[in-house]
């Protein structure tokens, strides 16, 4: 017994649900909340035994994690997204670390995997995020980028959880025209400002530095290059909108 909900959430995930199903049986109980998907990711996931919800996300990660969190049959929760997969060593340590019973929040290091491409650095660099945690008290703030808010210590754990990101160019720009409306609107919502010369002329271009220079990524070669322009277009591109979303209100 590893008293372990592994949460899910998804939505038109047929290609990857299995997969990430599989590496996360050592739970207690799978978890999926399904954003009404219209392929066949619930019933693959019924499949294997995973417990399935359905609920309509309306674009709130924060609050479709904060009903999963509720909804979990176990007292500690493990958020992976559908194309996440945990490490046969890092599964071991999770079972290790909530056997000790020690009422900690767990950031797990998170390597991405971009398909049919090398790079570990810029955007792709690994990162930590926190996955690991009691229900008991824990909900989750934001739309966008949403924060786990757990009141516990947080530590870090040693191994490793991969992250492919994308399968292919349309899905990446589909997800890059997703994500950047739904920055503008979340934004504008909480009130924030937009000056076209800051926000949308030097903004972009102290994103590119960031990612490319500091943050390495020319060392990832041409993919590093072509990753590091588009960082900068998503930068603008978020910006851009927000900026007409007030255009639009007679605002600017």
């Amino acid at each position: 017994m590893t008293d372990i909900t592994a949460l899910i959430l998804a939505k038109n995930e047929e290609q990857n649900i299995a997969d990430c199903i599989r590496t996360v049986q050592f739970c207690d109980e799978v978890l999926v909340i399904d954003d009404f998907s219209s392929d066949r990711t619930k019933e693959i996931a019924e499949s294997l035994g995973a417990r399935v919800l359905q609920r309509n996300m309306a674009g709130d990660w924060g609050g479709q994690q904060t009903f999963a969190i509720r909804s979990a049959g176990c007292r500690w929760v493990l958020f992976v997204d559908a194309d996440e997969r945990i490490s046969e060593k890092l599964a071991e340590e999770i079972r290790e670390t909530v056997a000790k019973g020690e009422r900690n929040a767990y950031w797990i290091r998170r390597e991405n995997r971009f398909h049919y491409n090398e790079a570990t650095h810029g955007i792709l660099r690994p990162d930590y995020v926190n996955r690991l945690f009691p229900a008991e008290g824990s909900y989750v703030e934001g739309y966008v980028h949403p924060e786990i808010k757990a009141p516990y210590p947080n530590r870090k754990l040693r191994n490793v959880m991969y992250h492919y990101t994308y399968d292919n160019w349309n899905q990446y720009f589909n997800k890059f025209n997703n994500y950047t409306r739904l920055a503008a609107e979340k934004y504008k919502k909480n009130g924030k400002r937009c000056s076209f010369f800051r926000d949308i002329v030097l903004r972009p271009i102290w994103a590119f530095i960031k990612v490319y220079f500091l943050n390495l990524g020319f060392l990832d070669g041409k993919i590093g290059w072509i990753l590091s322009v588009n960082h900068y277009f998503y930068t603008m591109n978020k910006y851009v909108k927000l900026y007409y979303l007030y255009k639009s209100d007679g605002k600017l």
